[in-house]
């Protein structure tokens, strides 16, 4: 069985290391395991692959590749996937939402934390040698706890169950918002359909998106649905960018209707050094940083043995992408 990986990304950490084949080779001699450095092979590489393992094929690449049974992408969103070709096809799609779940829920905990206790700003006065005790105090919105504080967690996946267990362990009341409710949430106070997103706004002191990039997520935040949240209520995005119509967020956030926003992820990235979120005061950006662990690819390659095992045994594959859904 022939295996492809290729992962490369202008980013270190993003580029799957050399040692990735090595391992998985020493663990599967059996296997013809081919890592590429760059795209430039792929179409005559992937024409007699069983299994990829890569974040991004095109179309023609995935009609060449008439041997390919399963695709695994070692990012948690696969909206780039989503081309018809692939949905209409029986091959199997799994990503690495059990990878980065724990490490971006940790992030987005210490975002909301440094929100909550106005972190950035005490660190802007700390740049000007400024003792800003009473400063803080007397601006709005003024540090808080959040033992007691209602979160709202948009997308249950692997980020959003452990990020609602964490918050659960600070006291925080949880409300998760996800497609089929149906599936209930672990450790959420409540459940609510992705329709219901109205009435949950209103409710929440801080705001999380964690579901992936669909039809029915893009732009789920626009400037009714901010006008909707709390005036001393946060924004939090680990996800993807297109999940927020960021000229309405700007808007929202120069008219002060709400307290700010802790942002991961833009619909442009690396963000433009004349993007208006640089110079806002109520704005906590991280460089799409939430994954970024040395752990990382020590944990792809265990995910990725371990659902090796499970295609040659013949049994259900960890974190499985429903391609009719796209998640």
């Amino acid at each position: 069985m022939k295996v492809l990986i290729v992962h490369y990304h202008r980013f270190e950490l993003w580029h799957a290391p050399a040692w990735l084949r090595e391992r998985l080779q020493a663990t599967f001699p059996d296997f013809q395991f081919v890592q590429l450095q760059s795209y430039d092979r792929v179409p005559e590489e992937i024409v007699d692959a069983d299994v990829f393992i890569g974040w991004s094929l095109r179309p023609e690449q995935f009609v060449a590749a008439k041997k390919l049974r399963w695709i695994h992408s070692p990012a948690a969103a696969v909206h780039q996937l989503m081309f018809p070709e692939l949905v209409r096809s029986n091959v199997l799609l799994t990503n690495s939402s059990s990878v980065h779940g724990p490490v971006v829920a940790e992030h987005a905990i210490a975002v909301m934390l440094a929100l909550a206790k106005r972190l950035p700003q005490a660190m802007r006065y700390q740049a000007k040698k400024v003792w800003s005790q009473e400063i803080l105090w007397n601006e709005r919105p003024r540090p808080r706890e959040v033992a007691g504080a209602t979160v709202a967690v948009v997308g249950m996946g692997g980020i959003g169950a452990e990020f609602a267990r964490l918050a659960k362990a600070l006291g925080m009341r949880v409300l998760a918002v996800r497609e089929d409710p149906s599936k209930g949430a672990a450790g959420a106070d409540a459940v609510f359909g992705s329709a219901q997103i109205d009435e949950v706004l209103p409710q929440a002191d801080y705001v999380l998106l964690c579901t992936p990039v669909t039809p029915a997520t893009t732009r789920i935040i626009n400037a009714a649905r901010l006008k909707k949240m709390k005036p001393d209520a946060y924004l939090m995005n680990v996800a993807r960018g297109p999940l927020i119509d960021e000229p309405a967020l700007i808007a929202a956030l120069k008219a002060r209707e709400i307290a700010g926003a802790g942002l991961d992820v833009f619909e442009e990235e690396p963000l433009p050094a004349d993007s208006p979120f640089w110079e806002m005061d109520n704005v906590l950006i991280t460089p799409h940083s939430a994954a970024v662990t040395e752990q990382l690819w020590d944990r792809h390659y265990h995910l990725i043995v371990e659902n090796l095992n499970r295609f040659l045994a013949g049994k259900p594959l960890l974190n499985s992408v429903n391609t009719k859904r796209g998640y």
